[in-house]
């Protein structure tokens, strides 16, 4: 059988907002047998859609919204259509839109024109691509989906539930968790960067560790992982990574740790359980950050930062002192004019107090 699976399920086509509102948690309050078809923005929400409204700086959407329903943190008078009354709106938002979202495409049951090693252990309902590549005893766990180009090396395993994008490399003996998503082009298992200089030469260190990630995980497109020089580099349980991320050999990311797009992160740097790791970020070797500290987008950390610390800049310091320095860098041209005005009229005053004191 080739082509997409028969048994491939699809979003419902409408849903109830009551069903909505027992999904998310939240109270109807006006008709709650209103039907919903899709979710969008209070702009381009059209008739039998479902918003969400959470910010007052979006009254003037809300009041020309189309939306049949809409997700709010309390009844508001501006919107006369059913309304689902939730804790937390973004929440709900999330949790609708995987309502509506259409499951991730199968390929069906056969294995056309993949290559599989004839020692690998395939779980049951594994979806394979055509130009897939398993190497010599590694391990493919239920329901995992594998999409072209996908290589995964030798005596690599991957749990169940696991969905791999096209031309995503996994090397040999990496460990990949359970329900893990990893987004097209990215290289896990790659060589970490290690060279010793001998004389005019650069020796390279050859990496025998491995990559591990733990269950849940989601890691971005285009994400380069190395394998750890010795032991592991490892992905705790949660982790969701952007696109363009780097994490070198021999680092340990806690549970629940988000970090975002053109991050790189130095070798052997640990870091803790539910960290926010801004944009472009730069994390030098070597370093430890602790639970929940949050780093401000386009910071290099030198050193290591204690748990709960919120910092900015680079070097990196508390963020609400970066906010006062970062307000005064375009003043200091200023500063520095009215300071070299004040040194002359000081320069002056100590010439005249100079020449009445000979006098």
């Amino acid at each position: 059988m080739t082509g997409a699976s028969s048994k491939e399920r699809h979003a419902p086509a409408e849903i109830s907002v009551e069903d909505i509102a027992r999904a998310v948690g939240g109270t109807v309050v006006g008709d709650a047998a209103t039907r919903i078809r899709g979710i969008a923005s209070l702009e381009d929400a059209g008739d039998g859609m479902i918003s969400f409204y959470a910010d007052r700086r979006y009254e003037e959407c809300l009041s020309g919204t189309k939306a049949s329903a809409l997700l709010v943190r309390e009844k508001t008078g501006l919107f006369a259509g059913p309304q689902v009354v939730v804790s937390n709106p973004q929440l709900a938002y999330a949790r609708v839109s995987g309502l509506f979202a259409s499951p991730v495409p199968r390929y069906g049951e056969g294995r056309d024109r993949a290559v599989v090693h004839e020692s690998c252990r395939i779980g049951r309902d594994v979806s394979i691509y055509p130009f897939v590549y398993i190497g010599k005893d590694a391990v493919i766990g239920d329901g995992t989906i594998l999409f072209p180009g996908t290589f995964v090396g030798d005596r690599v395993r991957i749990g169940a539930g696991t969905v791999i994008y096209p031309n995503v490399t996994i090397l040999q003996d990496c460990r990949i968790g359970d329900h893990v998503v990893i987004h097209a082009g990215t290289v896990i298992g790659s060589d970490g960067f290690g060279f010793v200089r001998d004389g005019d030469e650069l020796v390279k260190i050859p990496h025998l560790g491995r990559v591990r990630i733990d269950d849940h995980v989601e890691i971005g497109a285009g994400n380069c992982i190395d394998r750890a020089a010795l032991g592991e580099t490892w992905i705790k349980a949660g982790v969701k990574t952007d696109n363009l991320v780097h994490l070198a050999h021999n680092v340990v990311v806690g549970e629940g740790t988000l970090v975002v797009a053109l991050t790189g992160i130095s070798g052997s740097v640990r870091i803790g359980r539910r960290v926010v790791i801004g944009g472009q970020v730069g994390i030098s070797d070597h370093v430890e950050i602790g639970d929940g500290v949050m780093i401000g987008s386009q910071s290099g950390i030198a050193k290591s930062l204690s748990p709960g610390e919120v910092v900015s800049g680079s070097p990196s310091m508390p963020h609400r002192l970066w906010l006062k320095t970062s307000g005064l860098i375009k003043r200091l041209p200023g500063f520095n004019d009215r300071l070299r005005r004040i040194e002359k009229k000081i320069q002056d005053i100590e010439k005249r107090l100079d020449r009445a004191g000979r006098e």
